[in-house]
Order: structure tokens, then sequence, then C-alpha cells
């Protein structure tokens, strides 16, 4: 069909006006971004990114919603992950068996996961079932029920899935971790709550937040692959053209208090390996010190066998199978780790190492080859984030939530590149504190027998 008979035939539309721009954006545009990605934001407030590929018959859809855990009460925690997990059961027209026997037939995926920042659904179906696809995928969106019995159960199911994680040594240790990084901030609670709040969230509260939040305006659609212009705007106006903007609530800034001291926090299991984590808090996303961090860390214990902690503590001392360090980034704030799992009776010497060779990384400048490696291989690996239509559509919406820009996939490249050693022992001093640290143990306490103060 030609674009201009597209135009007459939605002319009377309310987003007809967008969607035109959108059209001519990508003319604009197409040479300037590696994934010819176009960006628009349609009179109903939603952000639209597409990215053509023709190469194999599949689209890609990813929705991001701007509100995650740091949108709910802190007594009902766990909100925005029951709300996602709610989401494909039940709408307006169909239940939830219905649901997902229509997404079995036409052999797609579908699926909803909240985060700390945002909640993410995603959809991938094969070019000539995008329509069916896209329908089911915008009537969760816009039309769940959230059925008591399925709030019921999937409440039941949330809850022992959390039970049984508690038997895991990692997962007790990561727990109490982000708990005193983060003090009172949200960051500081599990994405699925506790089973405390998840028991007085209620219906209502589900119907709420999912009225305050699913709405165009706070949203940004991705969609990726076998799908060209004129096809993406029937799709839009026949499944959203009526997705109305709604003014969003007054969101205040989540106040975090820094505890600068040093915190020991020791967990007793009768397990045969101490599991730790040492760090402290970090950066937000948007800190513009976030690359300089990330040669820094790479060479520190990102950076696998390339990593000094790897060398040191896993190569040189035997002391455990794999060591590692690195930063989460999230909106409003981060936080450094390293972690190890290692013998009880030498976790005294893999902390101290660890402390040993953090305070090295701020002291001393690192060596050109280091450096040359790490810039190397962090730039080497980027591609890989854009090398499947799946990454490209999570890769896009992920850029325009953290403001990013259309052009980062270049501007990566020479953020990085322009790191040099005298940024890296800057980033180290500031972000790395080796005297007041958090550190967790979670294992045979007699048996490691940690005193250090």
């Amino acid at each position: 069909m030609k674009l201009g008979k597209i135009i007459n035939y939605f002319k009377k539309n309310s987003i007809f006006i967008s969607l035109i721009f959108l059209t001519v954006h990508l003319l604009l545009l197409s040479d300037s971004f590696a994934v010819n990605v176009n960006r628009t934001v349609l009179l109903n407030g939603l952000t639209v990114l597409h990215s053509e590929n023709h190469n194999l018959p599949i689209v890609m859809i990813t929705m991001i919603v701007k509100s995650g855990q740091t949108h709910e009460p802190s007594d009902k925690a766990g909100l925005a992950n029951l709300t996602a997990e709610l989401l494909d059961e039940g709408t307006k027209t169909r239940t939830s068996k219905e649901i997902s026997e229509a997404i079995d037939f036409i052999g797609a995926s579908l699926n909803a996961t909240a985060g700390n920042d945002y909640i993410t659904l995603s959809l991938s179906v094969l070019k000539k079932d995008l329509d069916k696809g896209f329908e089911i995928f915008t009537d969760i969106v816009l039309n769940p029920t959230f059925p008591q019995h399925e709030i019921d159960r999937k409440k039941q199911l949330i809850k022992g899935s959390l039970k049984q994680r508690e038997e895991d040594p990692s997962f007790l240790a990561e727990k109490a971790f982000i708990k005193e990084v983060f003090g009172e901030h949200p960051y500081s609670r599990l994405v699925e709550g506790s089973e405390e709040t998840i028991d007085k969230i209620s219906r209502d509260d589900i119907l709420r937040f999912h009225s305050e939040n699913f709405i165009p305006n706070n949203s940004i659609l991705s969609i990726a692959g076998d799908i060209t212009q004129e096809e993406l705007i029937i799709l839009l106006e026949k499944y959203i053209g009526e997705w109305k903007k709604i003014e969003l609530p007054e969101r205040k800034h989540l106040k975090l208090e820094i505890n600068k001291n040093k915190k020991i926090v020791k967990i007793d299991k009768d397990i045969k390996q101490a599991n730790i984590i040492l760090g402290n808090i970090g950066i937000s996303r948007d800190n513009p010190d976030y690359y300089a961090v990330s040669v820094m860390n790479y060479i520190l214990g990102g950076g696998g066998f390339a990593s000094r902690l790897m060398n040191s503590i896993r190569d040189e001392k035997g002391l455990a199978y794999d060591v590692r360090s690195y930063f989460a980034a999230y909106k409003e704030a981060g936080y450094f780790q390293s972690e190890l799992q290692t013998k009880n009776e030498t976790a005294n010497v893999a902390i101290d190492e660890i402390i040993r060779q953090i305070t090295k990384m701020r002291t001393e400048k690192v060596s050109e080859k280091e450096l040359s490696e790490a810039k190397s291989c962090l730039t080497g690996s980027f591609p890989r984030r854009l090398d499947t239509t799946r990454k490209i559509s999570d890769f896009l919406a992920t850029v325009e939530f953290f403001n990013l820009g259309l052009d980062y996939d270049k501007k990566y490249i020479d953020y990085i590149n322009s790191v040099t050693e005298e940024n890296v022992l800057r980033v180290a001093q500031k972000y790395l504190t080796p005297e007041n640290y958090i550190l967790i143990i979670v294992g045979n306490q007699k048996k490691v027998n940690f005193n250090q103060q």
C-alpha cells in the first residue's frame, strides 16, 4: 500500500500528525544510527522507536512503563511486580487460559517483568502473526482485569518462591547488602516485596497502580524487525489510537541517605563455603563518570580472567573459583560490590585481598596495557548488544529510558576510548571505599571467625 493512501486513510484520526512526523523523521535520521532507528512522540505522549530490518520474518516489541518499585508504597512493596505478573492473567475479552493458548498457537513469546525503575513488557512474534500478536499485547497493557482468584494464586507463588530462595546463601547475602547500601530508599527492598507486604496488597491497589502508571505519556514502545513504516502506522492506529493521555501524578524525588560508616553483617549458616559481598554506594546511570567507572571496574574485577581480583584471588592464591566486581547503576542511584565464595576458613584472607586490590586501584595508576585491554574489550563486545532483533528492541527502549540519545551506539565507543589512566584513578578514589565499606558474610561464623573492626 502506498504511503499516500495510508495518509488519506488516517488523516481524520487523532494521532495523524504525529504519525506523519514519525514517517518524515525516519527519512531524516535513518543514517544517524547503526540500527536505523526512528524516534517520535505521538500526540498521546507515547514515545515510539522503530528499527526496520527484514533479515528474518520476526518482529520484536518492547514496552517500558516508567514505573517500578520506586513508585509503590513501602508497606506494599511488590505492588509493581505483582501488577506486571498479572497482566496476562485476564483482560476484558480474554481469560488467562485464552491468552496463553492464543500466544502458543501463533508461536509467540509474551512476557512482563518489573524492575527497580520500570516495568518491561515484551512480545516476539513471526511477521505473519504480527497483527494478532500486537492485538493481544495491547490488550494486556490496556485492558487487564486482575481477577481476584488470579491475584490470590500469584501471591502464593511469589511468596513460595521467596521462601525457597531464603535457603540460598547468595540470595541472603545480596538481600542483606542492598538493604544496608540503600537504607530506607525503595532500592533497598526486593522487587518482589516480602510476605508481609504482599499480603497487604489488594485488588484495588493493583487497579490504581495500573490506571496511574500504564498510560501512554509514561511509556516507551520499541519495535524492531520485519515491519515497515507503513505497517507500523496501521498497527498503531488500529490498536492504540484510542489510548488517552492522562496527567501523571506528582512524583517526589526520593531521598537517599548514605551511610558512610563501615558496616559488617554476619549471617550464620552451616555451609562449607562462605558467601562474601564487599562494597558501597555507587552511581546513578546518568552520572558522567559512568564510562570511566566501567573501565576501572573491568580492570579491578569485571573483566573475568583479565581482572586483578581474578588473577590475585583465584590464580595466585587459589581462594575461590570465581570472584568478580561490578557497578549496578539505576535511575536514581547504584552500588559497587565485589563478591566471591570461599572456604569458611579462608574468608579472612579473601576479604583482606579484596580490600588490598581496591586500595591499590585508588593509589596507583593502572598500566597502559590494562587500560588498552579494558577499552578494547568493552568496545569490542558492544556490538553483541545489537546482534539480534530482541536485543535491538530492548536496547532502544533502555537507551530512551535513560535519555542516552539515538546515537548512543556511536558515542559509547568514543566515551570508552576517551578514558585515561588519570580518569581511572580519579573515579577509583571517588567511588571505592576500602575503609568504610559494607561487608556481608554468610557462612559458618565460628569457622570464619572474622573480627576486623
